[in-house]
């Protein structure tokens, strides 16, 4: 299905030698450091392997953009070890991240997006110094 939408892979040393000659070539591309944490904006995706959920916690924790994270899982003790120790605004399982918006959520029209846990000026309560994680739980929802 990426290949019939043209979208160019960026795969792991492990994940290429998979990929290779199962995916377009023009389209597969080797990954490296600098492909990881991209928002490329476009058709474009970077795939990373690791052996554990905890391995794929650190990759996201290291890369990610502390915005929206996801997993996939039938696993509840990986969601749920995923769900305390991703560093992220929003925590998805099992449904799409293009739920993350304001209105959605139902703050109202969208005016702004933070990735930083503290967002106050000036004179701070308790109240100024929390933050929120949303957890969004699903089962295979996608976005229109």
């Amino acid at each position: 299905m990426c290949a019939d939408k043209n979208v160019t892979v960026y795969a792991d040393a492990k994940a290429y030698r998979y990929l290779k000659g199962k995916y377009p070539a023009g389209l597969l591309m080797k990954a490296d450091n600098s492909s990881f944490g991209m928002e490329f904006l476009s058709y474009k995706m970077t795939i990373k392997t690791v052996a554990s959920v905890g391995d794929a916690i650190q990759h996201i924790n290291t890369y990610g953009s502390k915005h929206s994270e996801a997993i996939i899982s039938g696993d509840k003790k990986n969601i749920e070890l995923f769900k305390l120790q991703v560093d992220a605004s929003s925590i998805y399982t099992n449904t799409s991240t293009a739920f993350t918006d304001g209105a959605e959520f139902g703050l109202g029209a969208e005016i702004g997006i933070s990735t930083q846990k503290l967002h106050a000026r000036g004179p701070m309560a308790l109240e100024a110094l929390t933050t929120y994680k949303w957890i969004i739980d699903g089962n295979g929802q996608i976005r229109q």
